[in-house]
């Protein structure tokens, strides 16, 4: 019996280890909240639904480390992994599939923010199953045993190894934000939101950055991939005022001009007939649509 009573004491997590996965948990949770703030102020806001889950994201993963770390409660810590497990499969949907008619493309953020949420989910359900001498059960004066909380721990694993391989493989089979497919086709003008804006020949509308001079482009790495370049060369169509041309973007690739103005997309547009980033203040500077007068 001693012998037993002392191999609990062994197993046991001590009250430091513990401490330290609270705090890593709630420091976890605190990041990828931080991670998706930036996106959704850098952007993501103004994509219909997709802005709100990511501020209900923020708040979300702001209170659950917050009140993780006053209380240490473990059923509010087995609510935070369930969540960072449920933000990456909401990401994972995006890039994959598409969610609510906006398909994530693969960005720096979004791989950090993805590693961040397996961490969190990995520390968080292994702080939900330790405590000393067993897990309480709420409601039942009873623990459950060291071996449960062992084989819990490797569960949460395996749960993290699968989320880390599903992670990368769509990754890797996602495409990286590219300057928009142009070259030879036509650039139309349509009525959106009761302006006429110059657009794409797949109906979307196109932007001008503020920053940028008639020969060079500031719009580079974070940025470019939120507003891709249109390469060019393509042509106004019949009645379009205007001129076309085009700069050489650092790297050696094209990108087109429009009365002077260096052209892009936006991603958070998800189709025609929107310009959600018209206005906006983002990556360095004002964005713009480009309208089309005369």
């Amino acid at each position: 019996m001693q012998r037993t009573r002392a191999r609990h004491r062994t197993a046991a997590p001590s009250r430091p280890a513990e401490a330290i996965l609270r705090i890593a948990g709630g420091g976890l949770l605190f990041a990828t909240a931080g991670l998706h703030l930036d996106l959704y102020l850098t952007g993501y806001r103004t994509i219909p639904t997709i802005g709100w889950l990511f501020l209900l994201q923020v708040i979300a993963g702001l209170l659950l480390g917050l009140v993780l770390l006053v209380s240490g409660s473990r059923l509010v810590a087995a609510l935070g992994a369930g969540f960072a497990l449920a933000t990456l499969g909401g990401y994972l949907l995006s890039v994959q599939f598409g969610l609510f008619g906006f398909r994530e493309v693969r960005t720096t953020a979004g791989i950090v923010a993805g590693l961040v949420e397996v961490a969190a989910f990995a520390v968080l359900a292994v702080y939900a199953v330790l405590s000393s001498g067993g897990v309480p059960v709420p409601g039942l004066k009873v623990r459950v045993p060291a071996v449960s909380v062992a084989r819990a721990c490797l569960g949460a694993a395996a749960v993290s190894a699968v989320a880390l391989g599903l992670l990368g493989g769509v990754l890797a089979g996602a495409s990286a934000p590219v300057a928009s497919a142009s070259g030879g086709a036509v650039l139309r003008s349509a009525d959106v939101g009761g302006t006429t804006v110059l657009t794409n020949a797949q109906g979307r509308t196109l932007y001008w950055f503020a920053p940028d001079t008639s020969s060079k482009s500031a719009c580079y790495g974070a940025c470019a991939q939120y507003w891709p370049p249109v390469s060019g060369p393509d042509r106004l169509a019949a009645g379009v005022p205007g001129v076309l041309g085009t700069i050489q973007r650092t790297g050696g690739s094209v990108q087109e001009t429009y009365d002077g103005h260096p052209l892009y997309t936006y991603i958070g547009d998800s189709g025609p007939g929107q310009a959600h980033g018209n206005n906006l203040d983002l990556n360095g500077g004002y964005w713009h649509e480009v309208v089309v007068t005369g």
